[in-house]
């Protein structure tokens, strides 16, 4: 069989799945589509400002983030970063980069008793500090973690 009419015949089908489970109400689009992004935050070009945006101006230094990314990145343009929350009740997590242009670089929602743990990775235009802004029972939390990066930034 031809592969190209194979690869057709399965998108059809996945596509014709997905259109059956919205007309039976089974599949709302919303529950598909990402929740609304945080403009203000995401386009902010000032700490303080992004900071604000996440509610994270006066968030609680917490010894239950763990911020890990390496302490010398290589490349900026593919910095690893893991944020583990041992916070009960996790419900966001917020990356912050802290020289880059704009500073808010990820944002995630938990919900349902979701583990807070997030595994990304990120571009830094120089060596930064790498914030994460945890909400956890109404509350606001940060942990940081210092990136040196050589390559792609100022390397210093």
């Amino acid at each position: 069989m031809n592969q190209f009419r194979r690869t057709f015949l399965k998108g059809a089908s996945a596509s014709g799945a997905i259109a059956a489970a919205i007309a039976a109400g089974l599949l709302k689009p919303g529950q598909v589509l990402a929740a609304e992004w945080n403009k203000a935050a995401f386009t902010a070009t000032k700490l303080e400002d992004a900071l604000k945006a996440v509610n994270g101006t006066n968030a609680a230094e917490s010894k239950q983030i763990i911020v890990k990314a390496p302490d010398i990145a290589e490349n900026g343009a593919v910095v690893p970063v893991e944020v583990i929350s041992n916070i009960p009740n996790t419900e966001a997590i917020d990356i912050v980069i802290e020289t880059n242009v704009n500073p808010l670089t990820a944002s995630y929602q938990l919900e349902n008793g979701a583990v807070g743990y997030i595994s990304t990775r990120v571009k830094m235009a120089k060596s930064s500090k790498v914030r994460a802004i945890v909400k956890a029972g109404g509350k606001t939390y940060t942990a940081a973690k210092e990136v040196k990066v050589t390559i792609g930034g100022c390397g210093g």
